[in-house]
């Protein structure tokens, strides 16, 4: 695992159309829209997208931050410290593998570095094949926010809420990356 880079741009946005495609040929609109350019390079500038290499092939990549999107988590649960998982896409050309799978308990594992109590993501919402698969990888459905969505206040597309609790984890992955800064408090 590394952190990304400006020069990952490219890559990153190449990765999610192939990510798009796929999921669009199993019947879901997600990302159908481009992500804009301007706002990834914000999260890579933060420092808060990684990416496993396998050399100088980029297998997968997740985003994980300190902050949830605005409506979705109760002010009681933004109290609790939590990281919460974005972007997560594994390459075509490394499905089967569970590279996805593992990224979540590195990811879970630099949650638990941080001193998180939980590990926390929103899913498409009408994306039911991902929720399961969030799911079978020890997530717990806390609700579906179904309004508030950023455009107009009209309906959330991702606004199925999960979560699981922070701890340590052996992914097998060589980490590269900065360790978690801890959480205060």
């Amino acid at each position: 695992m590394t952190s990304a880079t400006s020069d990952d741009l490219d890559q990153l946005l190449t990765f999610r159309i192939e990510a798009a495609s796929w999921i669009s040929k199993l019947g879901s609109d997600q990302w159908s829209r481009p992500y804009p350019a301007d706002r990834l390079l914000a999260t890579i500038e933060a420092g808060t997208v990684f990416m496993l290499r396998d050399g100088n092939r980029t297998a997968g990549t997740i985003t994980l931050t300190s902050e949830a999107e605005e409506g979705l988590w109760s002010p009681e649960e933004l109290r609790e410290a939590s990281i919460f998982v974005n972007k997560l896409t594994v390459s075509r050309d490394y499905a089967g593998e569970d590279l996805g799978g593992r990224l979540l308990e590195w990811a879970g594992d630099r949650a638990y570095q941080a001193s998180a109590k939980w590990l926390r993501l929103d899913a498409w919402t009408n994306n039911t094949a991902l929720q399961r698969y969030y799911l079978r990888h020890g997530f717990e459905y806390v609700r579906t926010v179904r309004e508030g969505g950023a455009i107009n206040g009209g309906p959330r597309v991702s606004g199925w809420l999960a979560q699981r609790p922070a701890q340590a984890a052996k992914h097998g992955f060589e980490d590269q990356t900065p360790s978690p800064q801890p959480f205060a408090g």
